[in-house]
């Protein structure tokens, strides 16, 4: 079964004529399903946004390309193209491409971290057509009101809306997480504050004949306000079609702070209105205050802000807790007339709350419809799989919702977890998406009888952790190394940035190390025992592919902070050797050996030279065969299951020099 970006592609198709794609293996409403339009295969490296060119069967798409910072590109593609021709370049070296619209004059406009500029990208010579309309944005590099120059903001991206008069509507991301600085914080957050406020709305007012002008590097941007603060990261952006009619909606979605307990807080759909402030960094969820902020809220211009509606605008409604929505929009199309008129929320977290596409009911004016608590979300692969909204007060109203997409979350050898960013209505109605982490660009189309059963979750069970925990806790060495990353790195550069990791108060040294440690192997591709380069603890600590550091300034630690490097060695060694078994390569030869589970199912097909685990030299239900310890995600075909256990012939091995 041949894959792609890591879906498996059966025979089953996805759509009709010169628009059919192989259908991928996704929980979807029933009517509806989704095909793989290009992959990495096809060229995609860090895609997150699409849209089409008007009048034509082409789409555009930026692609980040990474986390260089000039390694952006736009890509025309062409949906109908022979395999292999369907994506050109259009430009290259952008820093941090990511909003994408139709503007005034139906011309295609397009952001960079610090630019807004349109093109034709069907010209003969794209980059000759480019005009820059607003330059010099707080981009990558900021300096914040105190003198603190930052080399790297932390929501560069400028994600951005037309009205129907011309207004531009530009997101300006918030420098850091949340603001916080030494304690004690007396002062409010300077960066939001300010006619050049971070963490806000900008809106740029065109001329009279409503076409913004195309600047020469030293000219002035036209004439901006700041529409709306207190918002931290606003991806999602959506203006009702009649807006700015008075009363209709004008939507942000709010990408919360990263608190490290799994349902707190909650994102939110804000309903944004000329100079309200909606809470950040001093309130989150409805009127929860930070607590590191409590001083600020006791005296001065923010006092009691976070009970004071009326500076204070709370959320609409929330949305499910660190589900990071990165796109919105009102369905407008004749595909899917159920949809019409209806909102489209895309959630791109790798939470269990993430990686889905909602779809909300909305009144008359383009407003998400509330209802009385209990309101609840579902959390994919959880032991509860569905959660009531609510804050420290308690359960809460929310706006209900149906999930287009409900299941994304991986399944061995069958699909990744989905990453869905940017999101796009095509003029036939169809819906397009983009997946940044897997490579992808998907259509959904109609599909006709049941939909299938959904796929269950493949985590990593109960009882593989308690053994891989036991056999490192009794390795003296191995317990040496996981006390030196759980001090070294974990609880001085990871801890606040997305969960506790498991670390609690009162634990021993030993319980701190045994919790780090679970924590890490319960997570979705972390880890895989006895094969570093294949888990994201390594590509995510070093940088490696498109996807961020982790931490953060990562880029710099090894520079800057001795022994940083030692560390990261010490996690490999950590991974390579927490499972028992003895440590062998597999024979070069052809490009691929197979393997197979107890019953003779092929499992997959493994690189050569690639290390495995031996656990079994002369497996006794398989001769001719050794046990190895199970591969990683990309190897297994979803033909077997880990009681089933996976076998290499004997032959195909020989020893790790």
């Amino acid at each position: 079964m041949p894959k792609k970006s890591g879906y498996a592609l059966g025979p089953d198709q996805c759509g009709s004529g010169d628009l059919s794609f192989p259908r991928v293996r996704i929980d979807m409403k029933e009517g509806f399903c989704a095909g793989l339009v290009a992959s990495a295969e096809d060229g995609l490296r860090f895609p997150r946004s699409i849209i089409q060119i008007p009048g034509h069967d082409l789409f555009v798409v930026a692609d980040m390309g990474g986390w260089g910072h000039a390694d952006g590109r736009l890509l025309v593609l062409d949906p109908r193209a022979a395999e292999g021709r369907q994506i050109r370049e259009v430009l290259t070296r952008l820093e941090y491409p990511f909003g994408l619209a139709i503007g005034p004059g139906n011309k295609l406009y397009a952001s960079t971290a610090e630019t807004i500029f349109r093109l034709d990208p069907l010209a003969d010579n794209p980059r000759s057509t480019v005009e820059t309309i607003i330059h010099h944005l707080p981009g990558r590099r900021i300096r914040l009101p105190d003198g603190t120059r930052l080399e790297e903001s932390a929501h560069p991206f400028k994600q951005f809306v037309f009205d129907r008069t011309g207004r531009i509507f530009v997101s300006i991301g918030s420098h850091s997480d949340d603001c916080i600085t030494r304690a004690p914080i007396t002062r409010p957050c300077a960066a939001g504050e300010g006619s050049s406020g971070l963490a806000s709305i900008w809106m740029f007012t065109p001329p009279d004949d409503g076409i913004f002008p195309a600047l020469k590097p030293t000219d002035p941007n036209p004439p901006h306000e700041v529409y709306a603060r207190g918002l931290r990261n606003s991806m999602g952006l959506a203006l009702h079609p009649r807006f700015p009619e008075p009363d209709y909606a004008f939507l942000q979605a709010e990408n919360a702070r990263d608190l490290p307990d799994l349902f707190k807080p909650n994102e939110e759909i804000n309903a944004i209105e000329k100079g309200k402030h909606y809470g950040w960094p001093y309130c989150h969820d409805l009127l929860t205050a930070s607590p590191e902020f409590k001083a600020v809220l006791q005296s001065g211009p923010y006092r009691n802000f976070c009970s004071n509606t009326a500076v204070y605008k709370p959320p609409r409604s929330l949305l499910p807790p660190h589900g990071a929505p990165l796109a919105m929009l009102y369905y407008k199309g004749g595909k899917f007339p159920e949809l019409n008129g209806k909102l489209l929320i895309g959630l791109h977290g790798y939470r269990p709350t993430g990686s889905r596409l909602l779809v909300y009911d909305v009144d008359d004016h383009g407003f998400p419809k509330v209802s009385p608590p209990p309101v609840r979300y579902h959390v994919s692969c959880g032991a509860e799989p569905t959660r009531a909204f609510q804050t420290d007060a308690g359960e809460v109203p929310a706006a209900p919702y149906e999930e287009l997409i409900a299941g994304w979350h991986r399944v061995n050898g069958v699909r990744p977890q989905g990453a869905p960013v940017g999101v796009a209505v095509a003029e036939d109605g169809a819906i397009w998406l983009v997946e940044d982490k897997n490579q992808t660009v998907i259509r959904i189309d109609r599909a006709s009888g049941r939909a299938p059963a959904p796929l269950p979750c493949e985590m990593r069970s109960q009882k593989q952790i308690d053994d891989l925990a036991a056999f490192v806790a009794s390795d003296p060495q191995n317990r040496a190394r996981l006390s030196v990353l759980r001090k070294n790195l974990v609880e001085k550069h990871c801890l606040g940035c997305h969960s506790d990791l498991g670390l609690k108060e009162g634990q021993s040294e030993s319980d701190k190390d045994k919790a780090v440690l679970r924590f890490m192997l319960s997570q979705d591709g972390w880890i895989f025992p006895g094969d570093p380069p294949s888990g994201k603890l390594r590509t995510r600590l070093r940088g490696l592919g498109a996807e961020r550091f982790m931490p953060p300034d990562g880029e710099n630690l090894a520079k800057t902070e001795p022994g940083y490097s030692r560390l990261l060695d010490d996690a490999d060694s950590l991974v390579a050797r927490m499972v028992p078994g003895t440590r062998m390569r597999v024979k070069p030869g052809p490009p691929y050996r197979k393997f197979f589970g107890r019953d003779g199912n092929q499992c997959g097909e493994i690189p050569t030279s690639k290390v495995v685990v031996v656990t079994q030299r002369n497996a006794p239900d398989r001769p001719g065969s050794s046990r190895v310890y199970r591969p990683a995600d990309p190897y297994l075909n979803g033909e077997c299951k880990d009681e089933d256990g996976y076998y290499l012939r004997q032959e195909f091995l020989v020893p790790l020099r």
